[in-house]
């Protein structure tokens, strides 16, 4: 089957510590935990979380590899497109949950959200645009 619109998407990326991870992406944000795995000591396997809404065609995918040091940049940014106002009751969760806010290297997401590191350092946007309205990025 090709690629549509409708196939889903697995963002992959490693984590320093998976319960730290989980605290933010699940107790703060509010993604559902959808599997995890233990590697058990086993070399050929690694401890795996993979977190998301169980409606959504996505889903993140974190994993703890000691020798793999996660390495984002001001511009990995997974942007969730809210529609309104991103509500202060969820940035002070996603901080209590072990998130930073930041100002963003871009000022568009300033001007049009907020910008969030997670416990690994990677950024998170909650836009108060909405996917239609996001077109052009103007």
């Amino acid at each position: 089957m090709p690629a549509t619109g409708q196939s889903h998407i697995r963002i992959a990326r490693p984590s320093r510590d998976l319960a730290a991870a989980e605290h933010f992406w699940v107790g703060g944000l509010g993604l559902s935990v959808l599997f995890r795995a233990e590697s058990a000591g086993r070399p050929d396997k690694h401890d795996l979380l993979m977190v998301g809404w169980p409606d959504a065609s996505w889903h993140l995918e974190l994993v703890h590899d000691a020798a793999v040091e996660p390495q984002s940049t001001e511009e990995d940014l997974p942007v969730v497109y809210l529609g309104e106002d991103v509500p202060h009751t969820l940035l002070a969760r996603l901080e209590a949950h072990g998130g930073k806010r930041v100002q963003s290297r871009n000022p568009y997401w300033d001007t049009w959200g907020a910008t969030i590191k997670d416990p690994d350092g990677y950024r998170l946007v909650l836009s108060t645009r909405s996917w239609t309205n996001s077109w052009p990025c103007t």
